[in-house]
């Protein structure tokens, strides 16, 4: 993969979607809001190859038409709002000496745990260390805090605007909470009713 951290998103259709263009820089966040089922998890699964759709998606200077599927998802991580477990263990899920954050709330012991025992909210701050132990160069977040209780959503934010600057990932993070948006969004795009991706200021 090319070594420049920008995502290039052209003319990006999905469903009902109005083609959009898109340009998301390393170390930036950009917030997508708008209202339920209107298409902003659908977005997410188009850039990471996960849905059908047309237009052209580029991380750097590589193509993810040029890539393997599995290659691309890799670099360009999606987190869902319901994650995936599929082993019965916490450990099993993540490489080798991999390590929790302590400022995220969660006892360092849970990655021994069975997954039967994650609550919703530890399930969500497990898969966001998950996916950020992987080492992607884009992140693709999709309501990475709705699980979560206020003091710990600041945590949890706190946590990954810091990841998001020192690792320089461009990052789209959907967000229904305009506080949140506020404090984590360098900008702000709406879907509009007409499936059209428009800037807030």
């Amino acid at each position: 993969m090319g070594s420049i951290n920008t995502l290039n998103i052209s003319q990006l259709a999905a469903g009902d979607l109005a083609p959009l263009d898109l340009s998301v820089a390393a170390g930036e966040i950009v917030c997508i809001s708008g209202p339920s089922g209107i298409g902003k998890s659908r977005l997410l699964r188009a850039i990471a190859d996960l849905e059908p759709h047309d237009g052209q998606v580029r991380l750097g200077d590589t193509s993810r038409s040029a890539v393997p599927a599995h290659r691309w998802r890799q670099a360009v991580m999606m987190v869902p709002a319901e994650s995936a477990w599929w082993a019965e263990t916490v450990a099993a899920h993540y490489p080798e000496n991999a390590a929790i954050p302590p400022c995220l709330g969660l006892p360092q012991e849970c990655i021994s745990w069975p997954v039967s025992r994650l609550s919703s909210g530890e399930k969500q701050r497990l898969a966001l260390v998950r996916a950020l132990a992987r080492n992607p160069r884009a992140l693709l977040l999709d309501e990475p805090t709705a699980n979560l209780d206020e003091d710990t959503t600041r945590q949890v934010e706190s946590w990954l605007l810091d990841e998001i600057r020192r690792r320089q990932l461009p990052v789209l993070w959907v967000a229904h909470a305009q506080a949140q948006i506020a404090r984590v969004a360098d900008r702000h795009f709406h879907i509009n009713s007409a499936g059209e991706l428009v800037q807030v200021n």
